[in-house]
């Protein structure tokens, strides 16, 4: 038995009342739901983090000159993506919360109906939030500091990722639809593809010369790197994105186990639209209070960056060494966000079958693998910070700075764990107000002031703000106990 299995299985079985009534999870135990549930998830998200990580190694290795600016841009690019996924997911948990409800009541005709709704829904919105982003970035890009080539690559690589806006809406608001019935793999091998396509069309297309070991990848193309690089990269994720879509699109089409999309249920209503914006809403927020945080995150940084540059360092170097330190830290909370993902599936799907006491207890059980797994990444982020950053980049600026960083976010791993299984599962309940309240006090409470003070005020830099950060990241996670045990989660309306 593995030792996730173990921890499972240590707690107590349940009754046989509630059981899920119809969708793939239907008659499993909790465990074996749990288990069917999170390793797909798990792979998918992998797979999403790499799409990232892949453009930040292909962007260091752009010629000198140009590597330090470009992973500055992608970087503040990479915060622009976070909020096309924050926008996206209002919607997608809107209808994976009703969608999980009837599922596990025996109500597959109402879950179809969702999922077209939902789906029209999210290529209307996700639309408007492009054309917003087009626009957008400039401002966005002098807010943060960014100036000369930074900026360039910056407002290049979000206005390309801009246009992918439809792909990415079918690819990821139809992941959801299926994480909402029980379907989590092939979601998985979704992504599988869209990495594959990522990863050989943006080194294709950027003109870099990869390193592997003492093997070198041509530049098969002729392209020039100094001038098309970030461009490149960008086009190679939005292809990835398009081929995710498509294929996205035909397994709804072509059904999962009492869910099949119909062409005609593909558009809005006013009823199952306001019912989806009912729960999807509060998330939307939720998200854009966590993003508009990191954006003054990104604004300190910039501020202590030309304190700091006028002792010599370089100014562009601490914004790459953050998000080098971000990549990682994403790659942590990846089981997380798995076990989080199965734990707000099954809550839904349980109080829909009527069962709050296991919708209860999947959430414990899904919490405790999550704890478990995240702190082992707290150990390997507390003593291999300086090989983890070296895989991404030699700068010396980011070499000197991203161990410290990762070594901080390592300490609250465990804390980091329950801000996230348990605000998955009770998100996925339905809950999104107050799972909007706790992040709005936490962050704007708790987790701004601290950053200001200690990495500013004090001047402790970005090893100061990265305290700050994961302090209020501790304290959230508790704040969600606290909600998970007094229990009004499950009385929430969808």
């Amino acid at each position: 038995m593995s030792p996730v299995s173990a921890i499972i299985e240590a707690e107590a079985p349940l009754d046989d009342e509630g059981t899920i009534r119809s969708g793939k999870l239907a008659g499993l135990s909790i465990n074996r739901a749990i288990w069917v549930l999170a390793w797909p998830v798990l792979i998918q998200q992998v797979m999403a983090a790499c799409v990232g990580l892949v453009d930040k190694m292909v962007a260091g290795s752009l010629p000198d000159g140009v590597a330090t600016p470009a992973l500055d841009g992608i970087g503040i690019g990479a915060y622009v993506g976070w909020f096309i996924g924050i926008a996206l997911m209002g919607v997608g948990v809107g209808a994976q919360a009703i969608i999980a409800r009837a599922m596990g009541a025996g109500d597959p005709a109402q879950a179809q109906v969702v999922a077209g709704r939902g789906l029209a829904l999210g290529l209307a919105w996700g639309s408007i939030v492009g054309v917003v982003l087009w626009f957008a970035v400039v401002p966005l890009a002098e807010l943060c500091e960014l100036h000369g080539r930074s900026a360039e690559f910056c407002i290049q690589y979000t206005r390309i990722n801009a246009v992918a806006m439809p792909f990415l809406s079918v690819m990821s608001i139809g992941s959801m639809i299926l994480h909402g019935a029980g379907e989590t793999t092939k979601p998985s091998i979704i992504s599988a593809w869209v990495n594959v396509v990522n990863v050989v069309l943006s080194i294709l297309l950027s003109g870099v010369e990869m390193r592997l070991g003492s093997m070198r990848l041509p530049n098969l193309l002729g392209i020039d790197a100094t001038e098309w690089g970030v461009s490149g990269i960008a086009i190679g994720t939005v292809i990835g994105y398009a081929v995710g879509a498509w294929m996205t699109w035909r397994v709804l089409r072509r059904g999962v186990k009492d869910l099949r999309l119909e062409r005609h249920d593909v558009r809005l209503d006013r009823t199952t639209t306001w019912r989806i914006a009912r729960v999807g809403i509060p998330n939307f927020f939720e998200g854009v209070t966590l993003w508009a945080v990191n954006l003054f995150v990104m604004a300190f940084i910039g501020m202590i960056s030309v304190a700091e540059g006028l002792d010599g360092v370089p100014r562009q170097g601490l914004v790459g060494a953050h998000m080098i330190a971000v990549q990682w830290e994403a790659f942590s909370f990846l089981p997380g966000f798995a076990m989080g993902t199965a734990a707000g599936a099954l809550a839904g799907q349980f109080l829909g079958a009527g069962s709050a006491s296991k919708a209860r207890a999947a959430i414990w059980r899904c919490n405790v693998v999550g704890m478990a797994i995240m702190g082992g990444f707290g150990i390997a982020f507390m003593t291999l910070g300086e090989p983890l950053t070296r895989i991404i980049s030699e700068d010396p600026v980011h070499v000197r700075e991203v161990p410290s960083l990762l070594f901080i976010c390592g300490l609250i791993q465990v804390f980091f764990a329950m801000a996230m299984v348990i605000r998955n599962g009770i998100r996925g309940a339905g809950d999104t107000t107050w799972v909007l309240a706790i992040t709005f006090v936490s962050c704007y409470g708790l987790r701004l002031p601290l950053a200001w003070l200690l990495g500013v005020k004090l001047g402790k830099g970005l090893t100061g703000i990265w305290i700050g950060l994961c302090a209020e990241l501790a304290v959230r996670g508790l704040l969600f106990l606290a909600r998970f045990l007094h229990g009004g989660w499950a009385r929430a309306k969808v």
